[in-house]
Order: structure tokens, then C-alpha cells, then sequence
């Protein structure tokens, strides 16, 4: 078991937002940062945006590869794990101890100081591949949510069978140009009211989704359901049905991670009451809030469209009327994604500027700030270095999602690659190193139990996800239209 690393480095001590503690007219926290004022609501803003994705709109089709019983089973079962890691998470934001210890501000810095080693560049490796990922897949699904809102409009005109061809091209520019002033924003805690923002979103499609799926219900248009999901030799084939259920498997699990950005969320939130027990009330709201939306949206759905249910009933056009309430929804996915981009986005962003000022301390473009008065705005504080470099990370991924726009096919086996090892590996083994926990005591075998079920969950999961890739470049057509 390794020791405590209390000797990390903190490169946010060139920050300057960093104060002397001692200096009684400065409002600043016990590690000379300046005063966290985020509270458990703004944590559960911040873990709501960053779960409920577009993604809940594809839960029907989920349920529809897994069946009535094992969906939902399968559902409430991850939620408990998402939740009960989240716990031992949030229990290390400090070390040694969880209340009283010394901060830890990125996940990479509560790993190196409860297990070091090799460890830590796992972590980074896993946690900002993620990021990055999820970046590059965001804008490819905002643009996607965009396009429906100009198709949704062209059938209602035309037509359900008119060919209504619109390029994804000009969207994801506009979104990566919205991307590229957001970024500006310093740091994860001026993102509370874009959080709140991009959360009051992602209710208003999920509902609108639910919502629909009654209607369909109630009007009797429903599709046929099994027990045990789509049928081998009606609705795929053998392997299909066997790669498409560790697929399923594999989104409902990733569906509820948020490990890559739970701690970045922790150092948001003001030490009284303690942060862990704040994050801990937060996690249990956020994971809550989003079962719920989950099984609604994923048996609803799945009980609307049976085992034909689209990827994504909203994007996908399980729906076509009200076409102004499709328009509604799928305006409300892109203006969701505006801020979950930036919740996944900044961690990358403190990462590489936290690393440029400890390693660069004396260059005045990288550690410079200007102040500056913005229009409704006030003053704003602008750094040229963070100015230019978040500018190319939003420009590159851009084009990245341009190039790729099969990419989020690729984000399933990036999510399964990453889900076991931040989700439930280092969080587990954390609380062990922490707690001190026996060795072959019934408590050590139970986690380690669970970290071996989840592990096996991952393996499945990539290889399905793999199949779905290969299968999304084979029948891959730039300007595909819904019909094709």
C-alpha cells in the first residue's frame, strides 16, 4: 500500500487568484485560493449536465436490445454503483484526511496522492483521452440535434419521404465559434449559471421526449416488446443481437459516469459544511434526478417504438409532429451541449495552463492578465496565452468532429476504455488506501469483487462498441438524408 504524497506539486500557486491567507483583507480559503462560494446545488447542476446527455434520448434503443427485465435491472443497478464510487470519491477531494486534510485539485493529484506511481499517468491518460473525446463528440451531436431542427421543418413542408439533404458542416462551425468565446471563461467556478443553464435544458428535451412517448402510448401506435428485447431472426441477427446487448450495456453504464470531472466539481464548493459531505448530497441528488429520467425516457420510449426504437427518437425522427415541438427539443439538446462542453472542456484547459505557468513562471505571455471592460459584462479578466491556446483546443476539435463525423462511434470504446479505471478501479482503490481496509476481509473482497464485474462490463462493452464502429464506417455517406 503506498503512503500519503502530502509533496504534490500545486501549480496553482502561479495563479493569480492565489492570495496570502495571512493577509486579513483578502477573502481566500485555507489553501490561499481564492473563496469558494459553489454549494451542493451548483454540484448538482455541474454532475446534471455532465450525465444527462442527448445520450437519455438513445436509452430506448438500449432497452430494446436488453428487454423489459435486465433494461431496467441494468439501469437501477449502475446507478447504485455510479453513486456508492462517487461517495469514495468525494471522500479523497482531501487527503489524508477527508475533512481536515490538505486539497487535491484534479483527479490526477488525488491519485498520485493516495496510490503514486505509474498510476497517476493512467489516470491522466484515461481521464483527459475522455475529455477530449467527449469534446469532439459534442460537437458532432450538436450539430446533429441542429441539422433535425432544419430536416423537422423540411418534412412537415414536404413531406415524410421528401429528401431533405442538409450538411452538418456550417453547424458545427457555428457551435465551435460559440465554444471559442465560452472558453474564455477563467475557470469551473464561473460556470455555475452556464451549469444551471445547460441543466434546465437537458430537463426540457428529456420531458418533451417523455412527453411524446406518452402520447404515442396513449394514442395506441405502440411498437411490439419482448421480455427479453429484439428477437434473433426478426429483428437481427445472432451476432447482432449478442454485439448490440454489450453495446446497450455499455451506454447505460457510461450513461451515468461523471468520475472525470467530480473533483474539479468538489473544488468548486465552499468548506463549511465540508465538501465531501456536500459533493456526497450532490451526487445522490444528480444520480437520482437522473435514474429518474432515465427509466422514464428509456421504458417509455422503448414501450412507444418497441424493438424498432431509433438511436435517438428526437435526432432520428421517431417523431415528426409537432414539428415546432421537435424544433423546441432539439434546439434545447444543442443549447444543453453548449454547456456541457465547457464542463468537460475546463478541466483540459487548467491542466495545460496549470502546467505552462509552473513550467514557464516568468514568461509574461503565459502568465500575464489583462483587465479589461465588457459590454453587460463588466470587467473581465483576459490572458492572451489562454486566449490563443483554448481558441485552437475548440478550433482542432472542430475540425476533428468535421473529419469524423462517425466519431461518436469511436466515443464508445474511448467510454469503455476509461469508465472502469475513474469510475470504479481508482475510487475503490483510494478508499481502501484511505479507510485502511483489511486485506481479505469481507469488505476488500466485496470491492474487489465489484471492480472485477465492472471490469468484465468494460471488455464486453468495447467489443461491442468496436462492432458498432465497424459497422458505422462501412455504411458511413456524407449528407445522408433520414431515408437513405
Amino acid at each position: 500500500m503506498k503512503g500519503f504524497n502530502t509533496e504534490q506539486d500545486h501549480p496553482a500557486a502561479e495563479s493569480s487568484n492565489v492570495y496570502d491567507v495571512s493577509d486579513p483583507t483578502k477573502n481566500v480559503d485555507d489553501d490561499g485560493r481564492e473563496k469558494r462560494t459553489g454549494t451542493w446545488l451548483t454540484a448538482s447542476a455541474h454532475i446534471i449536465t455532465a450525465v444527462i446527455g442527448s445520450g437519455v434520448l438513445s436509452l430506448a434503443w438500449a432497452i430494446a436490445q436488453l428487454g423489459w427485465i435486465a433494461g431496467t435491472l441494468i439501469l437501477v443497478i449502475f446507478s447504485f454503483i455510479t453513486y456508492f464510487t462517487s461517495t469514495m470519491l468525494a471522500d479523497c477531494y482531501r487527503a489524508p484526511d477527508p475533512v481536515t486534510g490538505k486539497r487535491n485539485y484534479t483527479y490526477m493529484d488525488v491519485v498520485r496522492s493516495y496510490l503514486g506511481g505509474r498510476k497517476v499517468q493512467l489516470c491522466g491518460v484515461a481521464q483527459y483521452g475522455n475529455l477530449i473525446g467527449i469534446t469532439v463528440g459534442y460537437t458532432i451531436t450538436a450539430s446533429i440535434s441542429l441539422v433535425a431542427v432544419g430536416k423537422a421543418n423540411c418534412f412537415h413542408k414536404k413531406g415524410h419521404e421528401a429528401d431533405c439533404t442538409i450538411s452538418n458542416y456550417p453547424y458545427m462551425a457555428v457551435f465551435g465559434i460559440i465554444q471559442i468565446i465560452l472558453s474564455q471563461i477563467p475557470n469551473f467556478h464561473k460556470l455555475s449559471f452556464l451549469s444551471l443553464m445547460a441543466a434546465a435544458m437537458s430537463f426540457t428535451y428529456a420531458t418533451i421526449g417523455i412527453g411524446l412517448a406518452i402520447a404515442t402510448v396513449a394514442g395506441g401506435k405502440v411498437g411490439k416488446t419482448n421480455m427479453t428485447g429484439t428477437v434473433v431472426g426478426v429483428d437481427v441477427t445472432a451476432a447482432q443481437k449478442i454485439w448490440r446487448s454489450f453495446q446497450a450495456v455499455g451506454d447505460i453504464a457510461f450513461a451515468y459516469a461523471y468520475a472525470t470531472v467530480l473533483i474539479e466539481i468538489q473544488d468548486t464548493l465552499k468548506s463549511s459544511p465540508a465538501e465531501n459531505k456536500s459533493m456526497k448530497r450532490a451526487s445522490l441528488v444528480g444520480v437520482s434526478t437522473t435514474t429518474f429520467f432515465y427509466i422514464l425516457c428509456g421504458c417509455l420510449g422503448y414501450a412507444a417504438f418497441g424493438n424498432k426504437a431509433p438511436g435517438d427518437f428526437l435526432t432520428d425522427f421517431g417523431f415528426y409532429e409537432p414539428y415546432w415541438l421537435i424544433d423546441f427539443a432539439n434546439a434545447c439538446i444543442a443549447f444543453h451541449l453548449i454547456g456541457a462542453y465547457q464542463v468537460f472542456a475546463q478541466p483540459i484547459f487548467q491542466f495545460v495552463e496549470k502546467r505552462c505557468n509552473r513550467n514557464w513562471p516568468d514568461n509574461k505571455f503565459i502568465t500575464s492578465e489583462y483587465s479589461v471592460n465588457v459590454l453587460f459584462l463588466g470587467k473581465f479578466n483576459i490572458s492572451l496565452f489562454r486566449l490563443v491556446w483554448r481558441t485552437a483546443y475548440v478550433v482542432i476539435t472542430t475540425v476533428v468532429a468535421m473529419i469524423f463525423p462517425f466519431f461518436n462511434a469511436i466515443l464508445g470504446l474511448i467510454g469503455a476504455a476509461s469508465f472502469w479505471p475513474l469510475t470504479v478501479y481508482f475510487p475503490v482503490e483510494m478508499h481502501i488506501a484511505q479507510t485502511k481496509v483489511k486485506k481479505y476481509s469481507p469488505r476488500w473482497i466485496g470491492l474487489k469483487m465489484l471492480c472485477w464485474v465492472c471490469l468484465i462490463v468494460s471488455l464486453l462493452a468495447a467489443a461491442g462498441s468496436i462492432a458498432g464502429l465497424i459497422s458505422s464506417v462501412k455504411t458511413y455517406k456524407p449528407f445522408r438524408t433520414i431515408h437513405e
